[in-house]
């Protein structure tokens, strides 16, 4: 008897410690619009303890792809965090169709503003359908875990941290400090008003030294855009004690938004996105010895990853003779709409006469009413819509997505799309631009965007740092939906509800 409840006792202890054998903290690092080759760009101007800290200690997957379009911030973030695409998580862009209107991805009207008098802090994780790897990680460790997102964007801490978070903090624009929303607090805590405070008296003296450009421009086109939300994470670590609670383990979202603002401004070669990189190596230099300090080396996980790359600029591709042009949606769709006019007898100077509402990410949306109204057939339009297209300079391939699985497109295309495709909150009809194409402005600029298939939208980094990571690569192609599980692999914790990725973490033996 005594035997058997020994062996009992044994075998929970032998249990209990397995389920503790997890870091101390997990952060999860994601930098906007970061392509796979900023890594080695800028590597000789790197310092040891940043980027090349990541790479020389680390395990990188050099070949991470996104398996989905498009290829823009609010699903990268989002699909990072839950292992999934669009089509399950939801998440269909910045802004999509939510009961037949345009939605910003986390805009909440049932929440309010914590830190601020704008508007600015209406925004909930609740638009996203699956689970986050925080969202597991809460439920395994019976809801003693804490999660904190933290970024300089709404939608880049809101989104990775997920629904059970204890707080998301992002910067007001307008307001000039980091804010919250009721959906996770009723106030700022003590320490986050207090930082706001400290960075209020730095952005005085900021707009002193230079009174001729807007004060937001002096935070997010510079390093210190980057510098503040860092300091905020640090400080979410030490006032919020995150892991440093006995037999507990903690999790930190961190997201840098000014390399993706300044990209879309400067473009991809310009010296302001070389001092964005350059700045950002020097802050997680900063931030990983802080772990180090706080939590102990070896004791906690991060990992580094992108929500998306960026196109290279197109007047610089025109310039060294790189096939390149803009797609400017707003005129093709007028163009659009008076092709169709002319085909189905209509007056497009008529609201019902246009049978193209507009053109988001690259996707025709069908004006259902007026093809209704004029009793024509939808799959009549359709079809008129992509013969428009496929004489188009700047496209292609074109093709209804209700039929993406049969389209004539090479499978790679295909399967992305499909990923891509929330049949009540994306467009109707897909748009595949030439290389070096892609959505503009009527003025072409020296900026860039991103959202298409294209490798240089859609490779990305993805290292690890720390808690029983060895260091290596590999360069076996994996998935930007593998990170999530393979992280929650590696802390024994389920993936979260809606993850279509496979761990990849037995590439680090």
């Amino acid at each position: 008897m005594k035997k058997t409840v020994f062996s009992f006792l044994f075998l929970i202890l032998a249990a209990s410690g397995m389920a503790q054998d997890r870091p101390k903290l997990v952060v999860g690092i994601v930098v906007d619009q970061m392509r796979w080759d900023y890594l080695y760009r800028f590597y000789d101007e790197y310092t040891n303890g940043g980027f090349r800290r990541l790479l020389n200690e680390g395990f990188t997957y050099e070949d991470c792809q996104i398996n989905y379009i498009p290829s823009i911030t609010a699903i990268g973030h989002t699909s990072i965090f839950t292992g999934s695409v669009p089509s399950i998580h939801g998440i269909a862009g910045n802004n999509f169709l939510l009961d037949g209107k345009m939605t910003y991805c986390t805009d909440d009207n049932s929440v309010q503003t914590v830190g601020s008098e704008t508007k600015a802090g209406m925004m909930s994780p609740r638009n996203m359908l699956a689970t986050t790897i925080g969202d597991e990680l809460k439920t395994a460790m019976n809801w003693q875990s804490k999660v904190i997102g933290v970024s300089f964007k709404d939608r880049a801490s809101i989104l990775p941290a997920g629904h059970q978070a204890d707080a998301a903090y992002w910067f007001d624009k307008e307001a000039l400090c980091f804010i919250s929303s009721t959906y996770y607090m009723q106030e700022l805590p003590k320490w986050v008003t207090a930082y706001n405070e400290q960075i209020g008296r730095e952005i005085k003296q900021l707009a002193k030294r230079d009174k001729n450009t807007k004060v937001i421009d002096l935070i997010q086109y510079e390093p210190y855009g980057n510098e503040i939300t860092m300091r905020m994470a640090k400080a979410a670590i030490k006032n919020e004690r995150l892991g440093q609670r006995d037999k507990m383990t903690d999790m930190l979202t961190l997201s840098f938004s000014c390399t993706d603002i300044t990209g879309h401004k400067y473009g991809t070669h310009h010296e302001k996105m070389h001092a964005q990189f350059i700045g950002l190596d020097k802050q997680l230099a900063d931030f990983f010895n802080y772990l180090d300090q706080t939590i102990g080396k070896g004791k906690y996980l991060v990992f580094l990853s992108a929500d998306h790359g960026a196109a290279n600029g197109i007047l610089q591709n025109q310039e060294h003779r790189v096939p390149s042009d803009g797609f400017y949606s707003g005129g093709v769709n007028k163009d659009l709409n008076a092709a169709l006019a002319q085909t189905f007898g209509l007056n497009a100077d008529d609201a019902s006469g246009r049978l193209s509402k507009f053109i988001m990410d690259n996707k025709v949306v069908l004006n259902r009413d007026a093809i209704r109204a004029n009793r024509l057939s939808e799959g009549d339009v359709a079809q008129a819509i992509v013969d428009f297209f496929k004489k188009h300079p700047a496209v292609q391939y074109c093709f209804p997505l209700e039929q993406a699985a049969t389209a004539p497109v090479p499978a790679i295309i295909r399967e992305k799309a499909i990923n891509g495709y929330k049949h009540d909150r994306s467009g109707d009809i897909q748009i595949i631009l030439k290389p070096g194409y892609y959505g503009t402005g009527k003025e072409i600029d020296a900026g860039t965007t991103h959202g298409n298939w294209n490798p240089y939208d859609c490779h990305i980094p993805f290292v690890l740092m720390g808690w029983h990571v060895p260091h290596g690569s590999s360069a076996a192609e994996v998935h930007i939906t593998d990170i999530a599980p393979t992280i929650c692999s590696l802390l024994h914790i389920q993936m979260p509800s809606g993850c279509i990725g496979e761990p990849v973490n037995d590439r680090m033996k």
